[in-house]
């Protein structure tokens, strides 16, 4: 509901999508900047305590945007600010929230864990648009702001009331420059690791900025307003939850390799698709496979490089996994939103799209080379946590 509401106030208030890209910016460079040291900071200490400290922030920062709004104080910059502010939490929550589902859920059940978590996620994508395009277009966008404040509340209480079974391994303290180099020494080694950190990088720089351009093909190519905004963000929220609940269905690793390559193809395939459609409910239907396969790239990519990662350095190595998916994002924001500004939102879009395509073919002729190493990293990981290796043919890796 934030995330929608802030894109129709940026877009109300100034009508640019050069701002659009920038407030998008402001909100995602904090992790680029910031998700290695909050790594680090993972791997040192609880990050039950962590994630619990990032929630109660996040709230605080909502809560104030809402009074900002509902005053009819705020402007522009106030928006920025609090995008910039979150954008620090969140690089301090991201690599502490997934580096502690394994130590919530066990290996075991890392891949349904991650699933149906972005299953829950995503299903707040599909009901929150829309109930913030009805709220927007009614009462304004302040009170999206409130509720999405006070809904923190709940969070807090159930992180609160956890009980940890599996005590954390924490890193004694060193320099920090140096522990943040092992994680980056880890991941520029290993190729599997590496090429999944990169694919999702470049899917976050030239694909994902469609979401900031939401705005614009709401307006000005359907015509549309709030309403019509909330209706498309709720058809990549389906396709996520879609794609999720499939994730989640799986029992094993064994196959997700190829599984990035394709999701990478069909994301960039229908979001292309969706760029060249001049029918409203058609571009509906194009944005649930955009979401079902970026999901579906998330979910895996996120399991495999957690399968392959010592847990001493995992809070390092999803930091990596923030920055090149979040990280490169306000890069992504900010060019979508100066060459939308030139050449118009539909071609900006489809060009990302294209782009993710060339990259999947690429991947899928890398596979082959480093599918066997990630197969040995998978098994030691599991021989070290003390659990039987999963059954992962070489050829299947």
């Amino acid at each position: 509901m934030q995330n929608v509401a802030q894109s129709w106030l940026v877009y109300r208030l100034t009508g640019s999508s050069l701002l659009l890209g920038t407030v998008g910016f402001a909100g995602q460079i904090p992790i680029l900047l910031l998700a290695p040291i909050g790594g680090a900071v993972a791997d040192r200490h609880s990050r039950h305590r962590i994630v619990i400290g990032t929630q109660i922030s996040a709230m605080l920062l909502a809560l104030t945007l809402a009074a900002l709004t509902l005053s009819g104080r705020v402007q522009v910059w106030h928006i920025m600010a609090m995008a910039a502010l979150l954008g620090a939490v969140n690089a301090f929550d991201i690599p502490a929230r997934q580096s502690f589902f394994i130590q919530m859920v066990g290996k075991e059940d890392l891949l349904n864990a991650l699933a149906l978590n972005s299953s829950m996620f995503n299903a707040a994508r599909v009901i929150g648009p829309a109930i913030a395009g009805i709220l927007v277009a009614s009462i304004g966008e302040g009170w999206c702001f409130l509720v999405n404040g006070i809904s923190y509340i709940a969070v807090i209480v159930g992180l609160l009331m956890m009980r940890l079974e599996r005590p954390q391994t924490l890193r004694k303290g060193g320099p920090v420059l140096a522990e943040l180099m092992e994680g980056i020494r880890f991941a520029r080694r290993e190729e599997p690791v590496r090429v999944l950190l990169i694919m999702l990088g470049l899917v976050s720089l030239v694909g994902t900025p469609y979401s900031v351009l939401m705005p614009i093909f709401a307006a000005e190519v359907f015509h549309g307003g709030a309403r019509e905004l909330g209706i498309l963000m709720g058809g990549t929220g389906i396709g996520a939850v879609l794609g999720a609940l499939r994730v989640a269905a799986r029992t094993e690793v064994r196959g997700l390799g190829r599984i990035v390559g394709w999701a990478c193809a069909g994301f960039g395939v229908s979001l292309t698709m969706f760029a060249l459609s001049r029918w409203f409910w058609v571009s509906f239907l194009m944005l649930i496979p955009v979401g079902f396969s970026l999901m579906t790239q998330m979910a895996c990519s996120n399991t495999l490089i957690q399968t392959m990662v010592p847990d001493h350095i995992r809070g390092r190595v999803m930091a990596l996994y923030s920055v090149m998916f979040m990280g490169m994002a306000p890069f992504g924001a900010f060019l979508a939103g100066a060459v939308a500004e030139k050449f118009g939102a539909p071609v900006t879009v489809a060009a990302g799209g294209i782009i993710c395509v060339l990259a999947a073919l690429v991947y899928r002729v890398r596979l082959p080379a480093f599918r066997q190493r990630a197969r040995e990293l998978i098994v030691a990981q599991a021989m070290a946590g003390g659990e039987p290796p999963p059954p992962l043919p070489p050829r299947e890796a």
